[in-house]
């Protein structure tokens, strides 16, 4: 056995408690791993070179080496290797060997993360600047990318995505006539919502120029160019008060040394008894540093914070948090629905792009579920107000229809 194999066999001997990993070496030397209590998942190497990486960069490795079809899955079974990747990471920790390289990971992100306003163009044009046509084979009909609320497990994705929209909605207290700066508007599916459902009158900011151009089409379509207004340009240059303040799966993108920054904006944009909801993914643990894999395929820049990361930025910038909720398995129900999508539609995929274009997204993901399902990756949702009695005391306002609901209803 070669050297990098010998340390590949000693890393996952550390890590393998759970579950059962056969893997075939180059050499053909073939191991076991795990307690035996699973099925096996086998899986063999075909590029020797594949190994030094993982050892080096395990989870970037791991990664790329599927991505370039470097090593093989059995049934191409790769829910089930990353599932068992995922909880073992999770509960044995990381090797000895490993921790030096984990440290300057670590301490090094606020230099990887500082996302001036041209790098966060650049950061957002390397990920939503793809064709349009990619995003169509996955999301739902809204084109919500981000984390759908399945208030009944035998929800669709596109009635989860409605629910959520409907759920921000309700916590925004929103009212006829409000105005709403949505930070990180997308394809313009929230700013639609808040101003045809709710009759607010909606800014919408974003870096994308595709996302851009696209939600300004949809507004036009639907009619409501005098209620909604997209513009293409970063939110620290917003300069205008609001009374609601929405953000969905934009601050994953701020990075850390700016958090303060972003709060501090939300705070001077917020009107006096404004209210301000803010969506986004988050750890369950203590800080950390995004994967190698990520940063570098999918979201350079990128950070999903952990809560005490969100709330000391917060408490700082003299916000109040009036409601802080946290959503589970809901992402990781989401991201099987656009997998499952995306594998449907993979032939036109490949039509897009290429092969390996196609297993890097699948990879991504596949490992973003099992990140939700086993890694404690969770969805944090902060109310935020200038005063502790912005907001009704309780949260049944959450689950009675607004008297713009019952209108829309009755007209159904």
């Amino acid at each position: 056995m070669r050297a990098w194999d010998a340390l590949l066999d000693r890393m996952l001997r550390h890590l393998m408690r759970k579950g059962t990993l056969e893997l075939t070496y180059p050499d053909g030397t073939r191991r076991r791993y795990g307690d035996a209590t699973d099925p096996p998942i086998r899986i063999t190497i075909r590029n020797p070179d594949v190994v030094r990486k993982i050892v080096l960069k395990p989870d970037l490795g791991v990664g790329e080496g599927y991505t370039d079809g470097d090593y093989t899955i059995e049934n191409d079974d790769l829910r089930g290797f990353l599932a068992l990747a995922v909880r073992n990471q999770t509960g044995a920790g990381m090797p000895w060997f490993e921790k030096p390289r984990e440290a300057s990971r670590f301490f090094g992100r606020r230099f990887a993360q500082f996302n001036p306003v041209n790098k966060a163009r650049t950061n957002v044009a390397h990920h939503y600047d793809l064709s349009g046509a990619l995003y169509d084979l996955f999301l739902d009909k809204d084109r919500q990318y981000s984390c759908a609320y399945f208030e009944r497990p035998e929800m669709t994705l596109d009635e989860a995505q409605e629910a959520k929209k409907r759920h921000i909605a309700k916590k925004l207290l929103i009212e006829p006539g409000m105005r709403v700066l949505d930070i990180g508007c997308g394809w313009g599916g929230m700013a639609l919502t808040l101003a045809r459902d709710f009759g607010a009158q909606v800014v919408g900011v974003t870096l994308s120029t595709e996302q851009h151009a696209m939600a300004r089409e949809r507004v036009k379509a639907a009619g409501l160019e005098d209620k909604i207004d997209i513009r293409l340009m970063d939110y620290r240059d917003v300069a205008e008060s609001f009374d609601r303040i929405v953000s969905v799966g934009m601050f994953e993108h701020v990075g850390v040394p700016h958090y303060r920054e972003y709060f501090g904006k939300v705070r001077s944009l917020l009107n006096s008894g404004g209210v301000a909801l803010i969506h986004f993914i988050g750890r369950s643990g203590p800080a950390g540093a995004t994967a190698d894999f990520i940063t570098k395929y999918i979201f350079p820049g990128g950070y999903c914070p952990a809560m005490s990361e969100a709330s000391n930025a917060i408490e700082h910038e003299g916000l109040v948090t009036t409601d802080l909720e946290v959503w589970r398995l809901h992402y990781a129900e989401t991201l099987k629905h656009w997998c499952d999508r995306f594998e449907a539609n993979i032939e036109k995929a490949c039509a897009l792009y290429d092969e390996r274009f196609c297993r890097m997204w699948r990879f991504y993901l596949v490992a973003s579920e099992m990140a939700f399902r086993h890694g404690g990756q969770v969805v944090f949702q902060y109310q935020l107000a200038h005063e502790v009695g912005d907001v009704p005391l309780t949260r049944d306002y959450l689950y009675r229809a607004t008297e713009e609901e019952e209108r829309r209803l009755a007209a159904e």
